[in-house]
Formats: C-alpha cells, structure tokens, sequence
C-alpha cells in the first residue's frame, strides 16, 4: 500500500473556494489502476500567517500504480487549471509518500 499526501497553505478567505475548486474537480481516479481511495484533509488555521492547512490524500495499491498515474494523460487532465487559482495558496504544495511497512 502508498500514500500519497499533498499540503496545501491556503490564505484566509480563500478555504471555501479552494474545497470547491476539489468537489468540482474530475480527476477520474476511479479509473485509475491501482487507485483506491482520495480524502481531502481540513488542517489548523494559522492566524499569525493568515493561512489554513488542507492535504490531498490518496491510497494507492502501490508506488508504482501512484508513479504510473503521474504520468497519465488523466493526471494532467486533472491538473490542468492549477495554475489558475494562485492566490488562494500561500506557496507551492509539498508532496508526501509513505510505503506501508506495517498495516494493510
């Protein structure tokens, strides 16, 4: 099993666009080999930076099934307006992996 997690710094003000902006998203992980399940994550708000945490969260079968859906055409479907809403974040997301050593 690999987790894949990306964090997000949302600024104040932005949250309730930023969640919008991923119900409205057709990712068509569910065609995805490998894929199993996706959660948006609602962290703290920062209020001495004005920012809200939030993280991407995807199970996958495996490294390889998650690196192999990167390079998808589905991927970049999925990505491609991103760039579109940079003032709602308050820098780049940072990427996460972890491999199951114990568990499922």
């Amino acid at each position: 099993m690999y987790i894949a997690m990306n964090r997000f710094t949302i600024n104040k003000g932005h949250e309730d666009a930023f969640e919008t902006v991923w119900r409205k998203r057709d990712s068509k992980l569910e065609q995805v080999p490998g894929f199993r399940t996706f959660h948006l994550l609602k962290g703290a708000h920062d209020e001495e930076n004005g920012t809200t945490l939030y993280a991407s969260h995807t199970i996958w079968n495996s490294r390889e099934d998650f690196v192999n859906w990167t390079k998808s055409e589905n991927f970049r479907e999925a990505h491609k307006n991103a760039g579109s809403n940079k003032g709602m974040y308050s820098g780049h997301p940072n990427f996460e992996g972890f491999e199951a050593v114990i568990g499922e």
